[in-house]
């Protein structure tokens, strides 16, 4: 049974009945009650419920290469083999000069290399360019298996083991925090560009609170019970429009709505998203355990971001090997808004570096 528009906004009491929200697949609360994460979850169960015919069903038909998605960016779709798991997605350009260059996209409900599309368009036939799709998203496998930090870290050791060479890796989001914990394990990474990163702040919102509390395993049980109407409300094209909105200062781009709503249609869409909305896939006090210790060259660039906060980026800037430069009138995908602006500041970064 479905119920309409105008049955939604009764029962749930119209949009001013919680004063917490998704945020482009993470669950977030507007002030710090401790009640606040408990009505919260009440309030996704019920709000789930109510939208889980939204979504269509899962019809895709393998493409000549095997793909069920469309490419996410022109550029040759590999994949490699990560024992105990199964395939990793990846994008390769070997074209141009120079150390290669690794993109790792951020971790939400409709994630994929597409995110990375604006920098792989700066550097495609210049440098050497890779981009990886993390376990559980894009056109890598989806198997329903646990996502870990360290799942997402040995994807990207293993892309690295093939290449079998030193790199330079840019990351966004969530995905900075995977990248700096193989950075710390892995010398061939020469230089982390991190774009929004999370873990340099406190906790934002349910999801990041939850990882701090018990790394997200109570808010996991409650989610993966209602995981197909939760991912159903998630993956409706008017909340991932929604959710992208505040990654974005101005309009968002129809190109990338569209992809993100394609991605979300995969077989096993709906399995890592749900680690993730849990706080499973974040670390527990990551400035501590990943970025202070880092002792390669780093640049962070950020401004205004809906879903992380900065609190120790001036302490981080203060290190020998930081380099920290904001991107003004921006959210989270600065690379999309002001690419000129980034791609100046990536390569000053690397010109330094050399």
């Amino acid at each position: 049974m479905r119920i309409c528009r105008s049955q939604r906004r009764q029962l749930l009491g119209g949009p001013r009945l919680f004063d917490g929200t998704y945020r482009y697949g993470a669950l977030v609360t507007n002030n710090k009650s401790s009640k606040r994460p408990f009505y919260a979850l009440l309030f996704t169960l019920l709000v789930a419920l109510l939208f889980s015919g939204c979504a269509p069903a899962v019809t895709v038909t393998p493409g000549p290469d095997g793909y069920t998605l469309r490419p996410a960016l022109e550029a040759e779709r590999r994949s490699l083999e990560l024992p105990g798991f199964g395939k990793v997605s990846y994008y390769a350009n070997p074209q141009g000069t120079g150390r290669p260059l690794i993109l790792t996209h951020a971790v939400n409900a409709a994630a994929s290399a597409y995110e990375m599309k604006p920098v792989w368009d700066m550097y495609a036939g210049s440098r050497p360019l890779y981009a990886l799709e993390w376990p559980g998203f894009g056109s890598s496998d989806r198997p329903n298996v646990q996502y870990t930090p360290d799942l997402m870290s040995q994807a990207l050791l293993a892309l690295i083991n093939q290449l079998g060479t030193e790199v330079d890796v840019v990351a966004l989001s969530l995905g900075s925090e995977f990248a700096a914990r193989a950075a710390l394990t892995e010398p061939r990474i020469k230089t982390l560009a991190l774009i929004s990163p999370s873990g340099f702040g406190t906790p934002a919102g349910a999801s990041q609170e939850a990882s701090e509390r018990d790394g997200g395993n109570s808010l996991y049980g409650f989610l993966a019970a209602i995981g197909d109407p939760l991912f159903g409300l998630l993956s409706t094209r008017v909340l991932l429009k929604f959710f992208l909105d505040r990654s974005f200062r101005g309009p968002v781009p129809s190109d990338v709505v569209d992809y993100a709503e394609e991605t979300t249609r995969q077989p096993g869409a709906k399995f890592a998203p749900i680690y993730f909305v849990s706080g499973r896939l974040f670390t527990r006090n990551a400035y501590v355990l990943l970025y202070d210790k880092l002792t390669i060259p780093v640049l962070v660039l950020y401004d205004q971001d809906g879903f992380v906060s900065f609190d120790s980026l001036s302490s981080f800037a203060q290190k020998p090997n930081a380099s920290v430069v904001r991107i003004p009138e921006t959210h989270g995908l600065p690379h999309f808004e002001k690419p000129q602006e980034v791609m100046a500041a990536l390569n000053t970064f690397w010109s330094k570096t050399r």
